[in-house]
């Protein structure tokens, strides 16, 4: 780093104050150099593995196979970053089931999970914007919240405000415009840089007055989308940041304090990259685990009841029930009943009452999940 540069981040140190409304939060695109050559050698790797992970996901007949149960776990994970936590087996049985009997933390987290699905479907009528992003938190927190109105928000760390976001709707709502004019200018930057860039600004303007983390990475995942680079919500993204959750935090810090951008954006595109890797690779576990039931299934169960169709449907989510056989048009209701008891005579799923409904659990598919 050159003289002038060094004192240019000395000064920046000095002038910003973590105890006050960072209300002088650069406007976008930044000013320094993004697509430095680490960058642009990290955006190449991560965009091929994306490529990698975009084309095995049309190559699955059941798309919702991938969306079901990859979007539950993303749900799960993002919503665990805020010490939102569930278990798995909650988490299932309450998408499955029709139950009131749901404790609070598993239905904030399956509002998420309905939060990035609405988000996912409106796509093509409403690109990104301050709309969508009321529009997320809104379901997330299921309320009629907008913009951060009052003062005196403050981000902590054992006691310590570590970052105090900007503060007025009309500030808030002006940066979040620039947010918008960013996320879909023509100006050639990667598309990757841009996510990371992106993902920053919004954590920083912190516009809600709960949300926003959860809010952030559903936009990672929907903008992905939006770009082209996945058909579907199925990057696991939050895995990444919950195991690398301290290096998460310090290099936002460091955007913000000394406006080190190079360190975010590399840090944003490995955990792209490394995230699409372990998406393929349990895609592809999935697959395989399928492929093994049909074979198997086939070979134990009564020629009445054994259909591809009926395997696949156990691979929609870990949970299944007489009414998805019924409503996919595979038997009626008291054969559909027949056919789940069979499955479970071979060991292929695990009956379990939750409410007045009984479950049926595909105990390999959720093992694989689990791990």
């Amino acid at each position: 780093m050159s003289i002038s540069s060094t004192l240019f981040y000395l000064f920046v140190e000095i002038m910003y104050n973590p105890k006050e409304a960072y209300n002088d939060l650069p406007l976008l695109p930044p000013k320094n150099e993004l697509e430095t050559k680490k960058v642009l050698k990290q955006a190449i790797s991560a965009t091929r593995v994306l490529a990698e992970l975009k084309g095995r996901a049309n190559e699955i007949p059941n798309q919702s196979m991938l969306v079901n149960a990859i979007t539950l776990q993303e749900a799960k994970d993002s919503s665990e970053i805020e010490n939102i936590v569930t278990t798995q087996d909650n988490l299932y049985q309450a998408f499955t089931a029709n139950t009131n009997i749901t404790d609070a933390q598993t239905k904030e987290v399956l509002r998420y999970r309905q939060a990035l699905w609405e988000g996912y479907n409106n796509l093509d009528k409403r690109p990104l914007s301050t709309n969508t992003f009321i529009s997320i938190v809104q379901t997330i927190k299921e309320n009629s919240a907008g913009i951060r109105k009052t003062t005196g928000t403050r981000i902590t760390n054992n006691g310590k405000t570590i970052y105090t976001p900007p503060e007025g709707e009309k500030i808030i709502r002006d940066l979040l415009k620039n947010l918008e004019d960013f996320i879909h200018a023509d100006d050639g930057l990667d598309d990757l840089v841009r996510l990371a860039v992106m993902h920053y600004q919004f954590e920083a303007i912190h516009p809600f007055p709960d949300g926003n983390g959860r809010t952030g990475r559903v936009l990672n995942i929907l903008y992905l989308v939006e770009k082209g680079l996945l058909d579907a919500p199925i990057l696991y993204l939050s895995k990444y940041i919950i195991d690398n959750k301290n290096k998460y935090y310090k290099n936002l810090r460091r955007v913000t304090e000394n406006h080190d951008w190079e360190e975010w954006i590399l840090f944003m595109l490995k955990g792209i990259e490394e995230t699409a890797v372990y998406t393929l690779d349990k895609i592809n576990t999935i697959n395989a685990l399928m492929q093994e039931t049909i074979a198997f299934a086939k070979e134990k169960l009564p020629a009445r009841v054994y259909s591809k169709e009926l395997i696949e449907l156990l691979f929609e989510q870990p949970y299944c029930k007489v009414k998805f056989i019924v409503d996919k048009g595979i038997a009626k209701r008291q054969t559909a009943a027949e056919y789940l008891q069979e499955l479970e005579k071979i060991g292929i799923l695990k009956s379990q009452k939750v409410g007045v409904e009984n479950l049926f659990l595909n105990v390999n598919l959720f093992e694989v999940l689990r791990e």
